[in-house]
């Protein structure tokens, strides 16, 4: 207990384990439950007429990427971000969920260049991927929170209404404990 009392002390790590980030990893692995579901149902059912194989296998995984994209995006958006509903509704949902699947991509393409880079170090491919989705992770949850879910918006309005944010933000800080 006493060393993850010092964990929360580090400022990067502290600010990293608090509730909202383990929010965003608890939506991330219901994510996975949901793109192996629709993967299996979209591969063995829906498309198992289309040939070549390869093809339903590219359906079938388009579609499962979708459905767990809206599924985090539909999760952060309520649970995760959802103190900040007052951002929410300053743009449009598409805009926003465009935001965060554009977030998603770039983390992707991170995972991939890190993964490669460490094995070009010589890890091991395994745990040089491992090591790449901890990192991609990261860079999701503070692009989606400064981005996406209005972080931005918030340090904006706080320089024009200081006392305001303030206040807010120890709600949030409250909550989140």
């Amino acid at each position: 207990m006493r060393r993850l009392a010092a964990l929360y002390k580090l400022p990067l790590v502290g600010w990293l384990l608090r509730q909202r980030f383990l929010k965003f990893g608890m939506v991330g692995a219901s994510g996975v439950v949901v793109n192996l579901g629709v993967l299996y149902l979209a591969q063995e059912y829906l498309f198992a007429a289309v040939h070549p194989v390869e093809m339903r296998l590219n359906l079938s995984l388009a579609l499962a990427i979708l459905f767990s994209t809206l599924n985090n995006f539909v999760w952060n958006r309520i649970w995760t971000w959802g103190d900040r509903k007052h951002h929410h509704f300053d743009k449009h949902v598409f805009v926003q969920f465009g935001q965060y699947a554009l977030a998603c991509w770039l983390g992707i393409v991170l995972q991939v260049a890190f993964t490669k880079i460490l094995v070009a170090a010589h890890f091991y491919y395994l745990l040089a991927n491992l090591m790449a989705i901890v990192l991609a992770s990261v860079f999701n949850y503070l692009a989606n929170d400064f981005w996406t879910f209005g972080r931005i918006k918030r340090i904006a309005d706080a320089a024009l209404h200081p006392h305001e944010e303030e206040q807010k933000d120890r709600r949030d800080d409250h909550e989140i404990r």
